[in-house]
């Protein structure tokens, strides 16, 4: 059976939202390493090998607002979709403390397999879900860990990136976000522009309209917690686009 790198969910849905989650899974294909990068299970099943909580909350969310879903079906480590073809760390060798003994001596032709045959098809099947509209507005759907290994701990519930060639939704909705009583992060933990990410491919050059929202993955790690921060972010989101007009 030939591995499909990406699900969708609901492509009939008629929602001008198209909620996203690149990093929706841990899953080793078994073309690469027999299935295995070498690392523990701990390991994988930490942020290092995909955005834990993630992927319930875009399901979720998605259902709610009556939108298509996009997700991943490979984890970041086999090579991550949120990075542009020439970005460096398309393909980790170590992250955040471990070795990936699986992508170690990973070449040129190694990275251009795995580019054919999980990266380019996610990113065809994003391209086509995204065009299935002209007034398409992407959210895309992220968790981050409450702390990385030895640095200090992060306060925000939920955060917002946004790049400054285009932050018409976001910055409205870091507002309504505090204002609803959520430690809100403004291009934190992270920075909100990366040349050639998924929202930069998909969102800003083609000038669609777009959220990054990223949720604290302790917030998130059952589906209590999963359904629960979809259902908060739905409505904010549903008012936050009526009023920008856009």
């Amino acid at each position: 059976m030939t591995f499909k790198p990406f699900e969708i969910i609901g492509a009939d849905r008629p929602s001008r939202w198209l909620v996203t989650c690149d990093h929706a899974s841990n899953i080793v294909p078994p073309d690469v390493s027999g299935g295995i990068l070498g690392i523990c299970d701990a390991d994988m099943n930490r942020h290092i090998a995909y955005d834990v909580g993630a992927a319930g909350v875009t399901r979720t969310l998605a259902g709610l607002l009556d939108a298509p879903a996009i997700l991943t079906r490979f984890s970041r480590l086999v090579i991550d979709p949120n990075r542009g073809e020439d970005d460096p760390t398309l393909l980790m060798k170590l992250y955040d403390g471990t070795i990936i003994p699986a992508n170690r001596h990973a070449d040129g032709a190694e990275l251009e397999r795995r580019l054919n045959a999980y990266y380019r098809p996610y990113h065809q099947a994003y391209a086509k879900l995204a065009s299935r509209r002209p007034d398409t507005v992407i959210c895309a759907i992220h968790s981050f860990t409450p702390c990385l290994r030895g640095r200090a701990p992060r306060p925000w519930e939920v955060a917002v990136l946004h790049s400054h060639k285009d932050s018409r939704l976001a910055l409205d909705l870091i507002r309504a976000l505090r204002a609803a009583g959520y430690v809100t992060g403004d291009n934190e933990p992270y920075d909100g522009h990366l040349d050639g990410d998924s929202i930069d491919r998909h969102a800003l050059q083609p000038g669609r309209p777009n959220v990054l929202i990223e949720v604290r993955n302790d917030l998130i790690a059952d589906e209590n917690g999963q359904t629960l921060w979809a259902s908060r972010l739905a409505p904010i989101l549903q008012d936050v686009l009526a009023a920008t007009g856009l």
